[in-house]
């Protein structure tokens, strides 16, 4: 999983950023692998997440109907905002204006599980071929009578 313990990250003053190396496999249901880098960067209210992953998915072209292996970049930019207080362990408002945040936990673990799938999803091709000059399902045309 890419869960990340962010609690010292929390602790420390705005403006401070480390850096993390991701490289898994089997992401959550998906079946997702990523590579790369994270930087995280402590806020005033939050930790913000950037960073170049690289994935992977299995497609279907759209032409052919074959199955084919596509590479992808993500290049991931997000918000993340605790759910307590890590200092006296009481809960903290997620700001009305990010509905839909994604979260740090109770237990001050940063999971970037979700964020991936939903850049990978994002990065998907709306309409995947195998090939730029694939020539599609090839059929008999009917001969004229």
């Amino acid at each position: 999983m890419l869960q990340i313990n962010v609690s010292q990250l929390m602790k420390s003053p705005v403006g401070t950023t480390r850096k993390y190396e991701i490289d898994e496999s089997n992401i959550g249901d998906d079946d997702l692998s990523a590579r790369g880098e994270v930087t995280l960067l402590r806020t005033g209210r939050s930790i913000l997440v950037t960073g170049k992953l690289d994935t992977d998915v299995d497609l279907t072209c759209a032409r052919c109907l074959g199955e084919f292996h596509k590479p992808l970049v993500l290049n991931i930019e997000e918000e993340f905002f605790p759910m307590i207080d890590v200092t006296t362990g009481s809960p903290v408002t997620i700001p009305d204006d990010e509905p839909g945040a994604f979260t740090i936990d109770q237990n001050n673990i940063l999971d970037l599980t979700e964020a991936v799938r939903q850049y990978t999803i994002l990065a998907m091709p709306m309409k995947p071929l195998c090939r730029d000059d694939c020539p599609g399902l090839l059929s008999e045309t009917p001969s004229s009578k």
